[in-house]
């Protein structure tokens, strides 16, 4: 492969499995983690299993806005390219909470971060064309909504509805992305990495745990497997060309009704460019 790969969410779960296998293509990977102790430890694991010694990180709270500054900085000063990005950090939340930026973590984390990243690292993808951008979201957007009056979810907050919330605008960037940088050579895609056993689900209701406990055992995939979506996107010379895409077992899929909506779209975009505090693209 040979390409500057960075992955965020790099150091458990599918962000791990993934960077084991981008590695182990060639690439130089450079994983975003947040812990000091436990990104070392991820770098020196997928070191030893890939083989591969290029395999570099960087520190970042995603919930940040000012050390997701700071990691495109850092990013940006050491490296000469960025041949793909992969936004796949995420998180949920049981009970509504705020960030150092007074906003919602689950949608600060899962998509403002991404976008805030993408947009200020899109100078340099766009130098380092033909270059990709994969976005990692789930089937979970089906049921999401946006409602721009209360994005946050001060009111009726719930678990479920703050993941798909997440979820949904995910696709939606992916989507206006994808039209603002038709004719660039940078592509961007968004995937479903099925349901994975990861250590998302411990963060599920008490009483839905024993649940999650067995379905983990008998019927989710296991991160490595879900990884592959991942890789896929990134390196595979048959989707080179596609963007604006959700992906599901690595065909494209029709995303949700309001996926679709362009106007949606490009009114979300320009609510995260405000709570952002940037004016991108």
């Amino acid at each position: 492969m040979g390409k500057t790969v960075l992955i965020t969410g790099a150091t458990s779960g599918i962000g791990f499995e993934a960077s084991v296998a981008l590695a182990r293509q060639g690439a130089h990977l450079v994983m975003v983690g947040r812990d000091p102790g436990k990104t070392a430890r991820a770098v020196q694991a997928v070191r030893d299993r890939s083989g591969s010694s290029t395999v570099d990180s960087l520190l970042c709270d995603l919930a940040s806005q000012r050390q997701v500054r700071s990691l495109a900085q850092a990013f940006l000063a050491r490296y000469q390219r960025l041949d793909v990005l992969v936004n796949n950090a995420g998180t949920v939340s049981m009970t509504r909470t705020l960030t150092e930026d007074g906003l919602e973590s689950t949608f600060a984390v899962n998509y403002l971060s991404a976008f805030l990243l993408t947009n200020l690292l899109l100078d340099r993808l766009r130098a380092s064309a033909p270059s990709r951008i994969v976005m990692v979201s789930s089937a979970g957007h089906y049921a999401g909504s946006i409602d721009f009056d209360d994005l946050g979810l001060e009111r009726g907050y719930q678990v479920m509805r703050a993941y798909s919330r997440s979820k949904l605008a995910q696709v939606l960037f992916t989507r206006e992305l994808a039209r603002r940088l038709q004719g660039t050579g940078v592509t961007v895609n968004a995937l479903h990495p099925g349901t994975v056993a990861t250590r998302i689900w411990n963060r599920a209701p008490a009483f839905t745990r024993p649940f999650f406990a067995v379905a983990k055992r008998l019927f989710m995939l296991r991160p490595a497997q879900g990884a592959q979506a991942i890789v896929y996107l990134a390196s595979s010379p048959q989707v080179g060309t596609a963007s604006g895409e959700y992906f599901d077992r690595n065909l494209p899929r029709p995303p949700s009704r309001l996926a679709r909506d362009e106007g949606l779209a490009a009114r979300l975009w320009e609510e995260s460019a405000r709570l952002t505090q940037d004016r991108p693209v």
